[in-house]
C-alpha cells in the first residue's frame, strides 16, 4: 500500500493545506466538533446544518460509502446533529461503533459511578462548569469557566490515578472514560470491514483526541489533517484553519474523488 503519511511529529505551523484530490480509493474519517461544526459554549447548541448534510451525502456517494464520523459525542447526539444522515459512526472516542454489522458498544466501567458523582458535584459548585454524562464516559467542560481549568484537571487526574478509567483531556474539557478503545482503533476496525477494506484512510480532526486517529491513518497508509491554529506538535501531515475551511475543502474534493 502506498504511504501518504508517516508517524513523525510535525510543527503545525509548517503544515500545508491538504491536496484537493483525495488519494485513490480514499476513506474519510471526520471528527465533528471543531471539524464539521463550530465549537459552541454548550454541546447541545450544535445542531443540524443543511449545507453540511448535503455535503456529507455527496461525499458518501462519491466514495461509495467510505465515510465515517469519529467523535467523542454519544451516538444518539451525533445522529441528532447529522439528522441520521451518516451510516458509519464511532462515538464516545470509539467505545461505541456503528459499522456494517450494527452497533458495538462496550459496557460502562464500574469506576464511572464515583467519577460521575465527583464531577457532577464540582459542576454544582461552579455555574460556569458543565457536566456531561455519556454513559461510557463522564466529562466536565470548563470553556465558560477557564479559571477553573487547573482545579478540573487536578480532580480528573486524581480520579484517573485511583481508578481504571482513561483520562482524556480535550479542548477545554476533562473526560474520564471506559478503557478499551480510542479513535485510532475505531479507524482500524472500520478498515477491516466493507466498504472500507483496502481503502486509504484520511482522518480530519481538531482536538488532542484526534491524534490517535492521525497516527492510525498514517500507520495504515493514509494521513491526518489537523484543523485549527498551529498550537501543538501533531501526527497530522496537513492543516486547515477552521471548520469552514474543512467544509470548503471537502466540497472541492467531492468532484475530485478517484475510483
Amino acid at each position: 500500500m502506498t504511504a501518504f503519511g508517516s508517524v513523525v511529529r510535525r510543527a503545525p505551523n509548517d503544515l500545508p493545506p491538504p491536496p484537493v484530490a483525495l488519494p485513490p480509493r480514499a476513506a474519510l474519517f471526520l471528527d465533528l466538533d471543531g471539524t464539521l461544526a463550530p465549537i459552541m459554549p454548550r454541546p447541545e447548541q450544535v445542531g443540524p446544518d443543511p449545507r453540511r448534510a448535503a455535503l456529507l451525502d455527496d461525499l458518501s456517494r462519491a466514495l461509495d460509502g467510505r465515510l465515517a464520523v469519529v467523535s467523542g459525542r454519544a451516538l444518539e447526539d451525533i445522529d441528532r446533529i447529522l439528522e441520521g444522515g451518516v451510516r458509519f459512526i464511532a462515538a464516545v472516542h470509539g467505545l461505541v461503533r456503528r459499522g456494517g454489522n450494527g452497533v458495538d458498544r462496550l459496557p460502562p466501567h464500574p469506576d464511572l459511578d464515583h467519577a460521575r458523582q465527583v464531577l457532577r458535584d464540582l459542576a454544582r459548585g461552579d455555574r460556569g462548569l458543565l457536566f456531561e454524562d455519556k454513559d461510557l464516559s463522564v466529562a466536565l467542560h470548563y470553556r465558560n469557566a477557564p479559571s477553573a481549568a487547573d482545579a478540573v484537571i487536578e480532580a480528573a487526574e486524581r480520579l484517573a490515578r485511583g481508578s481504571e478509567l482513561v483520562l482524556q483531556l480535550g479542548d477545554m474539557v476533562a473526560e474520564l472514560r471506559t478503557p478499551g478503545q480510542d479513535k485510532g482503533k475505531a479507524v482500524a476496525a472500520f478498515l477491516r470491514e466493507t466498504p472500507f477494506d483496502g481503502a486509504v484512510p484520511v482522518f480530519v480532526g481538531d482536538d488532542l483526541t484526534d491524534e490517535d486517529g492521525f497516527t492510525a491513518a498514517a500507520r495504515l497508509g493514509g494521513y491526518g489533517v489537523l484543523v485549527g491554529p498551529p498550537h501543538r506538535p501533531t501526527q497530522a501531515r496537513y492543516r486547515l484553519n477552521d471548520f469552514n475551511a474543512v467544509l470548503d475543502w471537502l466540497s472541492a474534493s467531492t468532484g475530485r474523488v478517484a475510483a
